[in-house]
């Protein structure tokens, strides 16, 4: 088959390898990548197309209209792409009530084109027009949708997304480049975080555990945006001395950020908005053989499993003693470490989910092709 596959989040170099596995999967014939210049991310700033060098699979650049407009923006030439490459499925990285999927999939259907979506929303909200209206079309439209985590499938299905569905995170983990290596000196006892620098993700509580924990401890906090408020809650915390802020870490550079951790930690909380949606630093630190910490809001007790500790979120207290017990209990950081490294492996590959994506994508074209 041939499948034209759309997304804001190949700018990142990393994900490219999972192409790699998919485009050679023998089910695939063609894999078109199209995928904007850069993209406007909202509190973080541009972040630019790496650069990629494809291998048995195509680049198309183009520019996207109302860029870092999550719920707006569109790619215009898309349609054409489509009349050009000709696919037997579009795939589509981007919600089913946001303009993108609605412009993309109504241009596949007027052209005879099977399209699927990937979602991530896991929180029921009844949206006001026009994306009640896109969401409404979709559900009609789409051929098939993939959901990152189970609540997001539960959402399409009461939505009234009758089409066949899977659960199957969007990008596995590339356990070449995210593998194990020299365990980090101790002390100090290094204490990691990665990823946006926003309130949802809980760094406040990183910083208050930081308080009830050893001075061997010291935390590393690394990502995408205004630092300036927590380094200034460290201050007031008075545990200023024992943070380092890392900044921006390129997706290159990130598989030997993790190696340098003892615990990697990802302390989200649940809003009336969002809740975590999968959380793939900690697939990443998994497959780095790195213990991990997580609250239980979302899917991350599911992605963690018997991988990693996992605590109420919210309390700062609770995090504290899962460090606490990664610290002190030797035997049990080795024993988790291990058993993180064969979790990513078993579960979250790029080469498994590559073969699970390709799989629903022909099951997608196989149901359709027999009730026609």
């Amino acid at each position: 088959m041939r499948v034209l596959l759309f997304s804001k989040a190949a700018t990142r170099a990393v994900y490219h390898k999972q192409y790699e596995y998919i485009a050679a999967q023998p089910a695939v014939k063609e894999l078109l990548v199209v995928v904007p210049p850069y993209w406007d991310e909202p509190h973080v700033g541009r972040l630019m197309l790496e650069e990629v060098r494809p291998q048995n699979y195509q680049i198309e650049v183009t520019p996207l209209r109302w860029n870092g407009q999550y719920h707006l923006y569109y790619a215009p030439r898309l349609p054409r792409l489509m009349r050009e490459f000709r696919p037997d499925l579009v795939h589509l990285d981007e919600e089913v009530y946001n303009l993108a999927a609605f412009h993309a999939a109504i241009a596949a259907q007027r052209l005879g084109i099977h399209a699927v979506a990937f979602c991530w929303q896991n929180i029921y909200r009844r949206y006001p027009p026009p994306f009640r209206w896109f969401e409404y079309a979709l559900a009609n439209r789409l051929s098939g949708v993939v959901a990152g985590n189970a609540d997001a499938m539960w959402v399409l299905r009461r939505k009234g997304f009758s089409q066949p569905i899977e659960v199957i995170p969007q990008y596995g983990v590339d356990t070449d480049t995210f593998a194990p290596g020299n365990p980090p000196t101790f002390p100090p006892f290094r204490i990691g975080y990665l990823g946006r620098l926003v309130p949802a993700k809980g760094i406040d509580l990183l910083l208050e555990s930081l308080r009830g924990l050893p001075d061997s401890c010291e935390l590393w906090i690394a990502g995408e945006g205004d630092a300036s408020p927590w380094q200034s809650l460290a201050s007031r915390l008075g545990v200023a001395g024992r943070v380092r802020w890392s900044g921006a870490v390129p997706s290159r550079q990130v598989a030997d950020f993790l190696r340098s951790l003892h615990v990697l930690a990802l302390p989200s909380r649940t809003t009336p908005r969002w809740k975590e949606q999968f959380g793939r630093v900690l697939v990443e630190a998994m497959a780095c053989g790195v213990p991990v910490v997580g609250s239980d809001s979302g899917e991350i007790p599911r992605v963690i499993g018997d991988a990693g500790l996992v605590f109420a979120e919210g309390d700062s207290g609770q995090l504290a003693s899962c460090i606490r017990r990664l610290l002190e209990e030797p035997q049990l950081h080795r024993n988790l470490a291990h058993i993180a490294r064969q979790r990513a492996l078993e579960h979250f590959s790029m080469q498994q989910i590559a073969e699970r994506t390709v799989a629903f994508w022909r099951g997608v074209l196989l149901q359709n092709r027999n009730t026609h």
